[in-house]
């Protein structure tokens, strides 16, 4: 039987961090499913780091449909969890039913694999991150250190079952080690 994975997300979803893990996980021949707060397509964003900007600039991107709603998850079915970043989980985080999902991952001991901005995700599920460590976008660690966990300023963490990772440019060592994880 495959591997089942879950992503969940929204619209703003930066693009390679959803992309990137969506189809590294099908090439894996895992069961992925993207679930997003009603299922639709979504409108993706890319963001970049260009020399005039202090910070990341965000442009449209390409469309990718959700296959089920938040409400239409059954958490339980799925054998890992990602967290893509972008703008989305500022959104998606206030779902009512993404708290219980994400926090079936923590309380079953499942792999997790939180990138960029998804971290923000993770402070609906504070009793959850109480002394891990992890990483994120920099511009978070506000979040992770308010939710209780320890902010680690490399671009690429592991902490038992919980991988995190800065942005985009560090998905090839934060799907290494989700996969790696999930076998």
């Amino acid at each position: 039987m495959p591997k089942r994975v879950l992503i969940v997300s929204g619209d703003a979803v930066e693009a390679l961090e959803i992309f990137y893990p969506y189809y590294r996980c099908l090439e894996e021949g895992f069961e992925t499913v993207i679930a997003s707060p009603t299922k639709k397509t979504l409108h993706t964003v890319c963001h970049d780091f260009e020399p005039h900007s202090e910070t990341y600039t965000e442009k449209p991107a390409y469309r990718l449909d959700s296959h089920l709603s938040f409400d239409e998850v059954k958490a339980v079915e799925f054998d890992g969890l990602i967290i893509p970043g972008g703008r989305a989980p500022e959104h998606i985080r206030l779902h009512p039913r993404l708290k219980s999902i994400v926090a079936h991952f923590f309380e079953a001991n499942k792999p997790v694999a939180v990138i960029c901005h998804g971290a923000q995700v993770l402070t609906q599920v504070r009793e959850h991150l109480q002394g891990r460590e992890m990483t994120a976008y920099q511009a978070c660690r506000p979040e992770v250190e308010a939710a209780g966990a320890v902010y680690k300023e490399e671009t690429l963490y592991v902490h038992d079952k919980l991988v995190s990772g800065h942005a985009w440019p560090d998905l090839p060592g934060f799907m290494r080690e989700f996969i790696r994880l999930l076998k």
